[in-house]
């Protein structure tokens, strides 16, 4: 499934409403993600910090738990979009693209603020080497 620029801008605009739901009080740096699935929904999220900084959980990471616990983990993420209030320079955090490499198809993207502005790159390009495991059919 190929991304237009529409569904991308889409994305971004939900992925910076999502920000408006950030839990951010120790770092003020508010995140929000948006997944456009292979079925056409979109899945939101944003991050929520804990006073120990360690049991913080992304906006990338919180929207496809969420998808998973609302539909079941047989939907493909197609693009993931994350924003944030300050338009700092923002792609997902290492677990992030770890976590969500399970998830998306062979040609999803990715897009996030950078240096210049709007930044859109296939997902493989992003996180090129996954850590794999197949694991036995139950």
């Amino acid at each position: 499934m190929s991304v237009d620029l529409g569904e991308l801008e889409r994305l971004r605009a939900a992925a910076r409403e999502a920000t408006k739901r950030a839990y951010a009080p120790y770092s003020k740096f508010y995140v929000g993600a948006a997944l456009l699935f292979d079925d056409g929904r979109v899945v939101t999220g944003c991050n929520v910090e804990n006073v120990s900084y360690g049991l913080t959980s992304c906006a990338e990471r919180n929207a496809l738990f969420r998808a998973i616990s609302e539909r079941g983990a047989e939907a493909k993420i197609v693009a993931i979009a994350v924003a944030n209030a300050t338009g700092a320079p923002c792609p997902p955090c290492g677990a992030c693209r770890q976590v969500m490499s399970e998830f998306v198809t062979a040609d999803a993207v990715v897009t996030f603020p950078g240096e210049r502005g709007w930044e859109t790159m296939p997902f493989a390009q992003i996180f090129p080497n996954r850590f794999q495991f197949e694991p036995e059919a139950r």
